[in-house]
C-alpha cells in the first residue's frame, strides 16, 4: 500500500514537475514510434501514405497539442497554492487520458473507447482546472 505523505505547497514539492516528468517520459516514448516508424517505412516528412505512420504522427501530435496547456493549468493551481488533493487528482487525470487516448487512437483508426475516454478525461481536467483559476483570481479581486 502506498501512503501519500500530507504536502505543504510551498515547501519545493513541484508536483507538477512530478507529472511533468511522467509525461515527459510519454512523450519519449511517443516520438520513438514515429521515428521507428519512419525508419521501417524510409518516410523522412510527413506519413508517405502510410497508415501505421499517420496514426503514430497524430498520437504524438495529439499528446503535444495538449499535454503542455494541462501542465500550464497544473503549474497554475500549483502556484496560487491549490491544495495537494487537488494538484494530484488533477495530474493523475493528465496522465490518465493521455494513456488513454494513445491507446485508444493506437488500438483501432476509428473511434474506440480509450480514445473517447481519453478526450472526455483531457474536456474535463481542462474545464476544471480553468474554473478553479478563474473562481481564485476573482474570489482574491471581489474580497
Amino acid at each position: 500500500m502506498i501512503i501519500l505523505k500530507p504536502q505543504i505547497i510551498g515547501k519545493n514539492n513541484m508536483i507538477t514537475g512530478f507529472y511533468a516528468g511522467l509525461l515527459g517520459l510519454m512523450l519519449v516514448v511517443l516520438i520513438l514510434r514515429v521515428a521507428l516508424r519512419r525508419r521501417k517505412y524510409k518516410v523522412g516528412l510527413g506519413d508517405g501514405g502510410i497508415a501505421d505512420l499517420g496514426q503514430a504522427i497524430r498520437v504524438h501530435g495529439n499528446f503535444v497539442e495538449t499535454a503542455p496547456v494541462m501542465l500550464i493549468l497544473l503549474l497554475l493551481l500549483e502556484s496560487s497554492h491549490s491544495q495537494a488533493l487537488i494538484l494530484h487528482s488533477c495530474g493523475l487525470s493528465i496522465v490518465l487520458s493521455r494513456l488513454l487516448h494513445a491507446y485508444g487512437i493506437t488500438s483501432s483508426p476509428l473511434a474506440s473507447n480509450g480514445r473517447k475516454y481519453g478526450v472526455l478525461l483531457t474536456f474535463i481536467v481542462i474545464i476544471v482546472s480553468s474554473i478553479l483559476l478563474i473562481s481564485k483570481y476573482l474570489s482574491n479581486i471581489i474580497t
